[in-house]
This record gives C-alpha cells, structure tokens and sequence, in this order.
C-alpha cells in the first residue's frame, strides 16, 4: 500500500505540472484533503480548468499519468446531477494502490460543488451547491424498489431482489442524512448519523438469499420507509399507508405483477 507521504508527493508533483501546463487554467484540491481531513487511507482528488476541448486535456493527462506515473489503468466516472455536468472525472490507479481522481472542466464552469475545495492557482467561480435530492425522488425511487424488490422474491430471483432491498435502505438513508447536513453520496454522511436515526436500518440487511430473510428483510426495510415518510411528510404518508402491507407481501393481495 501507498504511504502518506507518497502519496502527498504524486499530489504535489502532479499540481506542480498542471501549473506548468499552458492547458490547464486553474486547478483545486478537492476531497477530504480540501477541508484539512482525509487520513492514510484517503486518495488524491484534483480539479483543473481547461480552457479549450476536454479530449486533448484528457489525453495529454492520461498520457502522463502513464508515462510518469506508472498508471495501471483508468476509467472516467460520470456524475449527470451535478451542478457542472459538463465535467469529466478520469480515475486512475497508481501502483501501490493509490487512486488518482481527475476532474476536467471548462474554464467557464470552473468552481466549488460544495465545502471540500481548495483552489491553488486560477480564479475559480463562486460556490455554487449541489441541488439535492427531493423527498418526492427519494420516496419514490424506495416504494419503486419496495415493489420491486417483492416481484423478484415471487420470480425466485433472489440475488435481484437483494440489490432492491439494499437500495430501499440506502434511499431512506439519504433523507435524514441530508437533513442532518452530512453528505449522502456513497452513504459517506452514514456513520456521522445521530444512533437513533441509522440503527433502525439494521434490521434491513440480508444476512442469507433464503426466501424467510429475504421476505422478513423487505417487510423490515418497507417499515423503515413508512417511519421516514411519517417523520417527513405525513401527507403523502397517510396515502401510502393502506398499500404499504400489501406492496411488500406481508398480508393477502399482491399489488405486483408486472
């Protein structure tokens, strides 16, 4: 494994190049390290500005990365629903299992996201935050996976219907979590949550695929939704409260069929 100090060398060095390089027009540190955290198991996250087209950015870095840094591969990660859409992330990784987070720009969408970012050269724009999530996208996308997740238990598709348990916990998750202020991405607000809000969701988890866990996990996590809808919006609550049973096969009728 890397070491902290090598990896500090590589961030120090790459940011030295990028404000060598006539393509780069400002650059950031981003990520834990950003806002004066991170620790030995934490990665390099960088921004930079290019003022003309990304692909000739991108190519001469991926060229460098390889070159100078030993890259053992690379892919780009896509975030549609964030507030500068046109960015590219190119992720690489680096021998001794560092990754290297990239973010290419336009010069004209240039800026912070949110709070972990630390310009080092360039004049990026103003602050401009996330929009986050709705409650109704949020409800929705669980109830979805609620129904869901219960036509792959009757199909026998237990490994799918998993994946939909999962994601109804995840969903309920990010609402108190973005009420608490905490970051909801990859559940990275999750453990910073007050114990009375996330300790409910542990009954959620699917200990085995058997049909009984499956089913006792489901009902468990279309419970976990209703309280969160209760909390959140009592309204919409009250609507899907005679369905929710139902929706989830703990009582006669099966609203799932297709």
């Amino acid at each position: 494994m890397f070491t902290p100090g090598e990896r500090d060398r590589v961030r120090e060095l790459l940011l030295r190049l990028a404000e060598t390089d006539a393509g780069v027009a400002a650059a950031a540190i981003t990520g834990s390290h950003a806002a004066g955290g991170g620790d030995e198991w934490s990665d390099i996250d960088l921004a930079f500005a290019i003022p003309g087209d990304l692909p000739p950015a991108l190519e001469r870095w991926t060229d460098i990365l390889y070159r100078d840094f030993a890259a053992l591969h690379h892919w780009d990660l896509l975030f549609g629903d964030l507030p500068f859409a046109s960015t590219v992330y190119r992720v690489f990784l680096l021998p001794g299992c560092l990754e290297v987070d990239l973010a290419f720009t336009p010069a004209a969408d240039f800026g912070p996201g949110g709070p972990n970012w630390r310009t080092v050269f360039g004049e990026p724009l103003p602050l401009r935050p996330r929009t986050p999530p709705s409650r109704d996208d949020l409800a929705g996308r669980a109830w979805h996976h609620v129904l869901h997740a219960r036509a792959c238990i009757e199909r026998r598709k237990p490994w799918q219907a998993e994946w939909l348990i999962s994601g109804v916990r995840t969903r309920c998750s990010r609402s108190p979590a973005f009420v608490s202020g905490h970051t909801t991405s990859y559940a990275e607000g999750a453990d910073l949550l007050p114990e009375e809000l996330i300790s409910p969701l542990e009954t959620t988890l699917v200990s085995s695929l058997d049909e009984v866990e499956l089913r006792r996990a489901l009902a468990a996590a279309a419970g976990a939704l209703a309280a969160e809808l209760e909390q959140a919006d009592p309204t919409l609550s009250a609507r899907l409260r005679p369905h929710a049973r139902r929706a989830h096969g703990t009582q006669a009728g099966n609203c799932v069929r297709g």
